[in-house]
């Protein structure tokens, strides 16, 4: 093996790109860039049953979106293809036949009912289950009898007994199985499909794979894996399995957990923006030093240092992700935050695809107005919700504003201010209100706060006097009308 870091994200085309395998991904990427190596993308579809119609195209595609690019792949080529497993069968037939003359792998005629009921029966023992290896020793004659039933053999590695097979894991530190444990597994299934184990550990070596980064539910696979590797006398790569990542009840991050959106594809629908989701999962799991949390792509790879890497569990905090996804939104510009926001405006049905200028420079200013306070393009919908409401319902907060005895006052004096406006501005309604506190004696917030509620509905809000001048002269007067009432 050489001395070149060659690392690999290997996805199954069997859904779309989760958040946990954006990390995995990414922590490969970010490994390989800071290393001068090379970022490898390999389509593991050996399991023809699960893979969906999309499901390949979908993962690169949103690996793109964030930012992440690669050396060696199905799509740009490369020294070691073919890049999808159902089209290296030939070079993993060639193994096979290797292990298969030099005694280290055999037929196994058993059928799933037959290997479900020695499961049954080991654990019914309180055994922990496992292959009893019953069809290692078969002879010729057996093997020809079971094959005149018209059963199909698998192939299964024989594992070596009495020895133990240890790793130091970039993460963990020694990790050590006992082979005894593990029973002779497949490696090739009764169709000739090659199984997850075996073909990984041969298409590692032949891809020249230095490290092997991936997600802490794979440790159990590196002892077959490493058998496999032993028994062709080859190399092993240098592994590092990160932890699990769990919600906020620390629990496994499921697929099924409807609490935390899960896939990339359903962040950018949501109006993410993957600079700021490149950042939140890279901390997922990994902390940089010092206390600082926003970095660019060129500045992760810099720092990027596996040793770094979190031995618990990594939290993802939905809160933290807003947070931080605010953050990137306050750097764009105006109009960057409008091509962000518009879109959701429109799929809700609030403003017209197709608008004058007139009434697309209102939306341009009604967006403008929140860009440092929109976690998400989405979000939109529920902030701007003041401005396309017809009537207003005052929630228990802001009905104990409008309780207040000045309230009557202040809104009859506004009134009267706002009626007289011929120029209905920002800057005009300022002055309204000024006029308001001189003419009432009311100030701070028994003069705002009124003026605020009755207008907008809420307690909290964009800068008062833009958010008037936005809603315009009829609707705020109807609306100061009807919180008198």
């Amino acid at each position: 093996m050489s001395n070149e870091v060659r690392v690999r994200y290997a996805p199954s085309p069997t859904g779309h790109l989760h958040i946990g395998n954006a990390r995995t991904a990414l922590f490969n990427y970010l490994f390989a860039r800071g290393h001068n190596g090379k970022f490898i993308i390999r389509i593991e579809d050996t399991d023809q049953k699960r893979n969906i119609e999309g499901g390949e195209e979908s993962q690169l595609q949103y690996l793109k979106w964030l930012g992440i690019e690669w050396d060696e792949s199905i799509d740009v080529g490369g020294e070691y293809g073919p890049y999808r497993q159902s089209e290296r069968n030939d070079i993993y037939a060639k193994y096979t036949k290797q292990l298969m003359e030099n005694e280290q792998a055999y037929y196994c005629y058993c059928t799933e009912e037959e290997l479900e009921a020695e499961r049954e029966a080991q654990i019914a023992e309180g055994k922990p289950p496992r292959y009893s290896n019953k069809c290692r020793h078969l002879t010729a004659e057996d093997r020809a009898a079971l094959e005149a039933e018209g059963r199909k053999p698998s192939i299964r590695f024989k594992v070596p007994e009495g020895r133990v097979f240890k790793f130091d894991d970039m993460v963990k530190g020694e990790v050590a199985f006992e082979s005894d444990g593990i029973g002779d597994f497949v490696i090739v299934k009764k169709d000739g499909i090659p199984t997850y184990n075996y073909a990984v550990a041969i298409d590692d070596h032949l891809m020249k794979m230095s490290h092997v980064l991936r997600g802490d539910d794979h440790i159990s696979n590196t002892p077959k894996q490493l058998m496999i590797y032993d028994a062709f006398g080859w190399e092993v790569p240098k592994f590092g399995h990160m932890t699990l990542i769990v919600n906020e009840s620390r629990r496994k991050l499921s697929k099924r957990d409807e609490s935390i959106i899960q896939f990339i594809e359903q962040y950018k629908d949501l109006g993410y923006l993957p600079e700021a989701l490149f950042n939140f999962i890279t901390l997922l799991g990994w902390s940089p030093e010092g206390e600082e949390e926003l970095f660019t792509k060129e500045q992760f790879i810099e720092i990027f240092d596996p040793s770094r890497l979190s031995k618990s569990p990594a939290l993802f905090d939905m809160k933290k992700l807003k947070w931080m996804n605010n953050q990137y939104i306050k750097e764009l510009s105006t109009d960057e935050v409008v091509d962000l926001a518009l879109p959701h405006l429109v799929k809700a049905g609030k403003v017209k695809e197709e608008m004058s200028d007139q009434e697309k420079q209102w939306v341009y200013d009604i967006i403008a107005l929140y860009k440092d306070q929109l976690s998400f393009g989405a979000e939109i919908i529920e902030l701007t919700d003041l401005f396309f409401r017809t009537s207003i319902e005052y929630d228990e907060e802001a009905q104990e504003v409008l309780n207040e005895e000045q309230v009557p006052e202040v809104m009859k004096a506004f009134a009267q201010e706002i009626n007289n406006l011929e120029d209905f501005e920002s800057a005009s309604i300022k002055s309204s209100i000024k006029a308001v506190q001189k003419a009432t004696g009311h100030k701070g917030k028994k003069l705002f706060m009124p003026i605020r509620v009755a207008t907008t509905g809420q307690t909290h809000g964009p800068e008062l006097p833009q958010a008037i001048a936005l809603l315009g002269k009829e609707t705020v007067l109807a609306r100061l009308e009807g919180a008198v009432k």
